[in-house]
């Protein structure tokens, strides 16, 4: 904003008074203390994201599926399962480069599904959820890790918070901040945060150390799917069920159409990654 400057007065005198130098003084230190403190608070709480029009689930079609009908194709669900089935072994990495040019799905963030998937089959085998389930929601969400300009590190961190609009009750859910902006710099309203998009309050519930570095981030996407996936199959679900699939789509977001959109892309991810 400009400052609209006066024709300046008659001054007394050129040479100010001793008590005008120590007030300016104070007035640069605080100046000063200021800034620095404002460069520690930018430097670490994330910047809120700008209301975007181009979110990503605008660019997926739903799938022309009922709710509880059935659950997406699964014959693709299981990455190790996959190279046992076609009599030889495929590498992880080999599997990855296959079946990320086969879906589109950025290597990385494949090999994070991939990892969630393999790690429930370990500790909640009852489950039975699949890497594309996880696709299907990275996908909407966040395209991937991609949205708004970040991209994913080697690491698995986002280059850039994703960070979601405010929740206000503006055509979304109305929360109040619960976490004093800590993890999506709104100290008024939650936001979404990080490639699976967890409101503070539930990643509070859910996070979880996805690649054993010690530390739960839910701007990391090792971090944040396996923290999904534990609450896709919460309350005993199996996703192998229609039933299953949908209550927990739904329980991450309770709405029709979501849910038709992520059976889209979890459909089609199995199906374009089954070997021949």
């Amino acid at each position: 904003m400009a400052i609209q400057q006066s024709e300046p007065t008659a001054q007394p005198s050129a040479r100010p008074p001793k008590v005008v130098f120590r007030l300016l003084v104070v007035l640069l230190v605080l100046a000063v203390a200021g800034a620095a403190l404002w460069l520690v608070d930018r430097a670490s709480t994330p910047t809120p994201h700008p209301v975007a029009v181009d979110f990503p689930a605008l660019h997926v079609a739903p799938a022309p599926v009922r709710v509880g009908a059935a659950a997406p194709a699964a014959d693709a669900a299981q990455p190790s399962a996959q190279a046992s089935a076609a009599g030889r072994q495929e590498t992880a990495e080999v599997w990855l480069a296959r079946v990320s040019g086969a879906t589109g799905i950025p290597a990385r963030a494949l090999r994070a599904y991939a990892n969630a998937d393999l790690t429930m089959a370990k500790v909640q085998p009852g489950c039975h959820i699949p890497w594309t389930f996880l696709a299907g929601i990275g996908r909407i969400e966040s395209d991937h890790g991609r949205f708004g300009g970040a991209t994913l590190a080697a690491n698995g961190d986002e280059t850039r918070p994703v960070v979601g609009v405010p929740l206000n009750g503006s055509g979304v859910a109305d929360i109040s901040d619960t976490d004093g902006g800590g993890l999506d710099g709104d100290p008024v309203h939650d936001r979404a945060v990080g490639p699976m998009q967890f409101i503070p309050s539930t990643w509070r519930n859910w996070a979880s150390d996805g690649n054993g570095d010690g530390v739960a981030n839910p701007q990391n996407i090792d971090d944040a799917t396996v923290s999904a996936a534990r609450y896709l199959c919460a309350g005993g679900r199996d996703l192998a069920t229609a039933a299953g699939w949908w209550a927990a789509v739904l329980s991450y977001n309770n709405s029709v159409e979501y849910g038709q959109k992520v059976f889209s892309v979890a459909d089609a991810a199995a199906k374009a990654s089954a070997r021949p």
